[in-house]
């Protein structure tokens, strides 16, 4: 399990992650001290064309290069287009094409958005003067040009029907350098055309598509595609510091490997630069437990959940699913509160899980009071009837003073009674200040608490988190790809990017799966503050879908059993993987 045991140690703590406003002001910081802005340029284009040959290698060299069915065909020397725009992203484009140019490589420029007239160096020098200076982009096309770089107009070889004579543009390298980290909105006509025709290039002929700084068209502070219009890129070269956008949403999808090339030296983390959010892929390694132990030690989970609505058969297996995940985790107890139709199917697949009807109120009210956290809403209802059991068993955990997990229907509840404007919010609220409460929604149901449309949520997935914060206290879960983690402790928030987990946990139960997690590592008060945290639940819940379909060589004989595969898993798959993330992580504590 070398992948898995690769993730839990091998990698860095955490990344920091920047907005494109950050970055911005950064960079101005170091200008205003003197340094030069085309000399940044230079370096970041500099440093660029190293990490370019040696991607070249590590993909071609001593392996054969591609063949495709097409007129494709390697002719003994590297080539590379380079595609550009007309801003700063262009200029570095520029000055990679020449210096590859000076390392021997076969380069054609493709411009996109530029007019005859801009290639006439001549000309640029007499219109540029001192109240209207070349650009940075200007002069690295100046240098490229002055050293005749080959080029083409990407409009010159285009049409509406988006066909292209493809032959002039075939390459074993294509770089994209279109848009920067100021692209907010969706790329239109001939850059359109473009980007549609860069990947459709990269990926007929399977040669490397590297993006300067950030795929043009993902949106770097918030990892937002618009129209699914961006550069699909095998690796993204990231100028400066990490953006945001990389990793959350669409940026998962199209930015492929990210090497970082720091440029400018500055203090990560101080108050001027704090990152928007921390990229993590590491567990915090588990404490073994002592011997003088018993089942007590490790925390009892109360799962409310597993209801019947009339004319339903209700939602018993998402409670049970929670319940197993909880188990999973190595939480000492269980009890689930379902509806008692539900009980035999429990014990079946649970049978050292403890049951008790839902609808005994004066029952589950006690219960809470000896439990050590409650989780409530997997599968819990929406009816009056359930939201009426939600307030009621809400109101016992805050007097009794218990950990608290809301999941799906309580998140619904919880929603209800905000536009209700109903005092349980406010007290719930209060509450998270001095007491841990921890919500897991997924998009449509941030969506229903902040009272806006899907599309606003996922068009600023940070801002609804913090949004949702502030709304109704607590630490939460906004799950997606790349799911944000949002920690209170005092004034200061923390948010985190998970980097692992996978498109085949996009299946139903694996939000159960997660709550179960969560209650379950909450439960052990045997475990550190980070081991239990909420960042720490989503880790393990990543690494586990992540073991289920990882098809790495790495796995013997033993650890095959676990190779499920992204389409057919299930969320009932999950409890195995996470014993054995568990037990990973133990060994790396």
């Amino acid at each position: 399990m070398q992948v898995i045991n690769h993730l839990l140690a091998g990698q860095k703590r955490s990344i920091s992650l920047y907005s494109s406003k950050q970055l911005y002001a950064i960079e101005q910081a170091w200008f205003c001290e003197g340094h030069d802005s085309f000399g940044l340029m230079q370096q970041a284009a500099w440093q660029m064309t190293r990490h370019i040959e040696q991607l070249y290698e590590q993909k071609y060299l001593g392996s054969p290069l591609p063949s495709t069915n097409s007129s494709y065909h390697h002719t003994g020397q590297y080539r590379v287009n380079v595609w550009v725009g007309k801003g700063n992203n262009g200029g570095d484009g520029w000055l990679i094409a020449y210096y590859l140019q000076q390392a021997g490589w076969q380069v054609q420029v493709i411009t996109v958005g530029f007019d005859n007239c801009d290639f006439d160096i001549s000309h640029q020098a007499k219109v540029s003067n001192a109240a209207s200076p070349i650009n940075d982009a200007g002069k690295a096309m100046k240098i490229a040009l002055s050293e005749n770089c080959p080029y083409l107009r990407f409009e010159d070889h285009s049409d509406s029907q988006n066909s292209i004579s493809t032959t002039a543009l075939e390459s074993d390298v294509y770089i994209d350098a279109l848009f920067g980290i100021g692209l907010d909105r969706a790329p239109r006509g001939i850059y359109k055309q473009a980007i549609s025709v860069f990947n459709q290039l990269s990926q007929r002929n399977n040669v490397l598509a590297i993006a300067v700084d950030i795929p043009s068209g993902l949106v770097a502070s918030t990892g937002e595609v618009f129209d699914r219009v961006a550069v699909e890129a095998d690796v993204t070269l990231c100028l400066i510091a990490r953006k945001f956008g990389l990793h959350t949403k669409d940026g998962m999808d199209y930015s492929g490997q990210v090497i970082d090339i720091p440029l400018i030296p500055y203090q990560r983390d101080s108050r001027e630069f704090e990152p928007v959010a921390k990229l993590i892929a590491t567990g915090h390694g588990l404490s073994p437990r002592r011997q003088n132990s018993h089942k007590g030690s490790y925390g009892h989970v109360l799962i409310i959940g597993g209801n019947r609505i009339d004319g339903s058969q209700g939602m018993g297996g998402a409670a049970i699913l929670s319940a197993s995940s909880a188990m999973a985790t190595g939480a000492g107890k269980i009890t689930v509160a379902c509806h008692e139709g539900f009980h035999g199917a429990l014990l079946t697949s649970l049978p050292d899980a403890m049951t008790i009807n839902l609808h005994d109120i004066e029952g589950v009210q006690q219960l809470i009071k000896d439990v050590s956290v409650v989780a409530i809403g997997m599968g819990l209802g929406r009816d009056e009837k359930a939201q009426s059991l939600f307030i009621k068993y809400i109101q016992v955990a805050m007097v009794a003073k218990k950990p608290i997990v809301i999941d799906a229907d309580g998140l619904y509840h919880l929603a209800t009674l905000q536009m209700q404007s109903h005092k349980l919010v406010t007290d719930l609220r209060d509450y998270s200040v001095d007491n841990e409460v921890r919500l897991t929604p997924h998009s449509g149901e941030t969506a229903r608490l902040l009272n806006k449309k899907i599309t606003e949520i996922e068009s600023d997935r940070l801002h609804a988190i913090k949004q949702c914060a502030e709304m109704y206290g607590g630490n939460w879960v906004l799950k997606g790809a790349g799911s944000l983690v949002l920690e209170q402790c005092l004034d200061s928030i923390q948010v985190y990017v998970c980097s692992v987990g996978n498109a085949g946990m996009a299946t139903a139960g694996m939000g159960d799966v997660l709550s179960g997690i969560v209650a379950g590592l909450c439960a052990q008060q045997d475990l550190t503050s980070e081991m239990r945290s909420l960042h720490q639940a989503v880790l393990i819940h990543g690494l586990a879908g992540d073991m289920l379909v990882s098809q790495s060589n790495s796995f013997n004989t033993e650890q095959s059993k676990f190779l499920i595969g992204q389409r057919g898993l299930q969320a009932q798959d999950m409890p195995v993987a996470i014993r054995h993330t568990m037990e990973l992580m133990i060994e790396q504590y």
